[in-house]
Order: structure tokens, then sequence, then C-alpha cells
């Protein structure tokens, strides 16, 4: 069972049950040849889990460092290593592409591989901006390509869960969502959290995920209020954020890379109150308790180094039924996510440098 009920002083079991996810194993979607972009830290975990959870199997990689793409090939056994985007794409033989760089990258070769004609799956944040995400889907539609934001977390088991929790009223009206996601890094010129030119700052790299599970949660999020503080490369290195939900009840977030936060998330209802363990994007354990005193737990059913592999399954069974997207993350999602942290890095006065220059 992976739903456990707490007990009372008398040892019984409370009558609340939690549902089951209804996202397939892994391991039974279909299988693709995938390609990748930048052969980086989460590229390496992409591929590993793909190789380990799931009949997907990573066949090509680029980097603009020849040497590193022939390194990562050889690690996971991929068989082709190439030293741009181009090359690879030329190449073929892959089925869709991972987009594993830093921010500022992303639009660049994602737009590259929908050139090409091949689905693509891009890693959150998904662009530097909203217009920049807007491209890419209007690109895709007109091309009848799959994309989607690798925003690991919505798949998961227990964001299953939770959203069969809410659409079930349990909860009751819904007061309040608060996410939190901060770690600390060393300030550092050269490190890429910092950096400008690659979308440093809290927002993209943390930040997201708390907005997106309460965009999730409570739907857009309208008139916001927004207070931060700048790293000393101008970046933004604190992020907190109260607003509206288009659904109902406020969400309450915030993000740093100045201090390791509980990483906790939490929705608080009426009835009831859900919250998922820190931190709560990964694989872990969803609690409910209600307001009469029972409550549920849903711990997560399968490895926890696993949880990538729910997503590199669900974009294989869209691309293989010829959706353009997955409802888990679509398009209208991603974009209200992007323009929520345009309007926090624009409050706090925050510009990239692509930005400026276009």
């Amino acid at each position: 069972m992976t739903s456990t009920p707490d007990h009372d002083d008398h040892g019984f079991a409370s009558a609340l049950r939690l549902p089951e996810p209804l996202a397939p194993d892994p391991s039974t979607a279909p299988g693709l040849r995938w390609g990748v972009i930048s052969p980086g830290h989460i590229a390496d975990q992409f591929t590993a889990t793909a190789h380990r959870a799931t009949q997907s199997r990573i066949v090509a990689v680029s980097s603009r460092s020849q040497e590193r793409a022939e390194e990562f090939a050889a690690k996971h056994g991929a068989g082709g290593a190439f030293g741009s985007v181009e090359a690879m794409l030329e190449a073929g033989g892959v089925d869709a592409v991972y987009v594993a760089s830093p921010h500022a990258q992303h639009h660049q070769y994602a737009r590259a591989v929908l050139e090409a004609d091949l689905p693509v799956v891009v890693e959150k944040a998904f662009t530097l901006n909203a217009p920049q995400a807007e491209d890419l889907f209007q690109l895709a539609a007109q091309r009848q390509l799959f994309v989607m934001e690798a925003m690991w977390a919505r798949f998961l088991p227990q964001y299953d869960v939770l959203r069969q929790v809410l659409d079930s009223g349990v909860l009751g009206g819904i007061i309040e969502v608060a996410a939190e996601h901060g770690q600390f890094f060393e300030e550092d010129a050269e490190h890429r959290l910092y950096a400008p030119e690659l979308g440093g700052g809290a927002l993209l790299d943390l930040g997201v995920y708390p907005l997106s599970f309460a965009q999730m949660v409570v739907g857009d999020l309208t008139d916001p209020a927004i207070q931060g503080d700048l790293a000393f490369t101008g970046v933004d290195a604190y992020v907190g954020l109260l607003a509206r939900g288009a659904r109902g009840g406020r969400a309450r977030v915030a993000t740093t890379l100045q201090a390791r936060m509980p990483n906790e998330a939490v929705v608080v209802g009426t009835d009831g109150t859900a919250r998922l363990s820190g931190p709560f994007y990964a694989p872990g354990t969803l609690t409910v308790t209600l307001r009469d005193g029972r409550s549920a737990r849903f711990e997560h059913p399968g490895p926890s180094g696993d949880g990538m592999a729910y997503e590199i399954a669900e974009a294989a069974r869209c691309i293989t039924a010829g959706d353009l997207e997955s409802p888990v993350m679509n398009w209208e999602d991603t974009i209200s996510v992007m323009r929520t942290m345009d309007a926090a890095r624009a409050a706090l006065g925050v510009t990239y440098p692509q930005e400026e220059q276009a």
C-alpha cells in the first residue's frame, strides 16, 4: 500500500484513504532514442535515470566541447558524440531531443531542434522570459511538434495524488498555498547562478519550482506583491512573492540562493491541509490532514533516485501518441509561470544581457 493511514490514540486506523497515482509505471512507456544537448550534471541525471528506469535510450550528445561530448557518450554508452548542436541534428537517428543547457541557451537550442522537425523537452526554467516561450510554442504549433518543459516535479506520483485530492474537494476551499526553495551558493562571479549572461539568479533555477507548484494548485498568479534582494552581480538573490490565485486562494512563495530553506510546500484549505515534505520537488511524502483530525500519508512508491523517469515516460507516451503537449505540464502553464517570473524580475530591476540587446 502506498497510502498509509495514521492511527488514533487507541490504535484504530482512520477512515481517510488517499487515491492511488494514475500515471503508469515509467518502465511501461514506449522507448525513444534521445539526443542530449549540453552534457552537464542535469543531463547526466536524465540519462542515467532513462537507462535505469525507462525503455528510452540516449543515443547522441552534443557539446561545444567535442571532448566533453565524447566523455559523456562513453560514460553512458551513447553512440554519437558531436561538437555542435547542428552536427547532432544533421546526423539524425534520434526521435526527440532534451535541452539541458543553461537557461540563456534554451530558446536558441530548442528552436534549432524544432526547425529540424524534432520534438523537444527543455529543462526548467523553460526560457529566459515569456516572449521566448511563446515563440517556441508558436513554432511547435506551426510544425505540429511536441514541446514540454522538464518540470520533473509535476510528474511525480505524489503530485498526481495531490491533484486528485484537490479535485475531490476534501480540503474544502483553498485559502493558501505556500512553498519555498532556497539553497546556499558561495558568492562566485563565475558560477552560473551569479552570471547574468547565463540567466542566473534564484528565480529561474530555484524559484521556478515553488512558483510552478503554486500555479498548479491555485491557477495563474495575479496581483503579485514582490520583495527581494539582488546579488553582487545584479541577479536576484532573494525573492518573496504574495499573489492571488485565479482559481481562488493566495500563493506565498520564497526563493533564495543565499541559504538553505526547509523547501517544503503546503496547501491550506478550510477543511484540511496537504503537505509535501522537503524537498517538496523531489520524490517524498505527501501528508493530508483534515480539520476533524483524520490523516493519511502517501510515500513515493519506487527508488527516490528515479524521479526523473516519470517526465521521460510522459514525454515518450505523448510523442508516440502524436500529442503536441502534455496535460500535466501544458504550454499555458509554462507561459503563466514564465510571466510571473518576468513580473518578479521587473519589480526588482533584473534584466538579462540578451533582453537588453533585444
